[in-house]
């Protein structure tokens, strides 16, 4: 495993994980599909925030189970904690700063979140 520090493009929101970077998530959910993240899983223990926890906005929608992250300033998406397993964050590998790989040379795993249930909007 090693370290890898990211950013928002402005810089407010910082953060480090630790990762072996052979592999991200491309799930199919109508957010997912819009932001066109890759997305690095890694164990809440691999995540460290650094510095911008003020800058940060939540987003949340359907359930309201998963949280995702984006800079108040720059509106870049940098991560979030998963619906599916809570315990892990989702991280937008585009937003590592010093990545020695290509999102090209991940193996990507498609994740299917479309099929995931929905909260009853009609419903009271």
């Amino acid at each position: 495993m090693k370290t890898y520090q990211g950013s928002c493009h402005c810089g407010n929101v910082k953060f480090e994980i630790e990762s072996d970077l052979k592999s991200a998530l491309k799930c199919d959910c109508s957010l997912c599909r819009k932001k066109n993240a890759v997305m690095v899983g890694v164990h809440k223990t691999q995540f460290k925030l650094l510095a911008g926890e003020e800058f940060l906005s939540l987003y949340q929608w359907n359930m309201k189970i998963a949280k995702h992250y984006f800079c108040k300033v720059c509106g870049i998406y940098t991560f979030h904690t998963r619906r599916t397993k809570p315990d892990e964050y989702g991280v937008n590998f585009y937003c590592l700063d010093n990545a020695d790989v290509t999102a090209e040379e991940l193996e990507i795993v498609q994740v299917t979140g479309s099929k995931l249930s929905v909260a009853d909007t009609e419903a009271n």
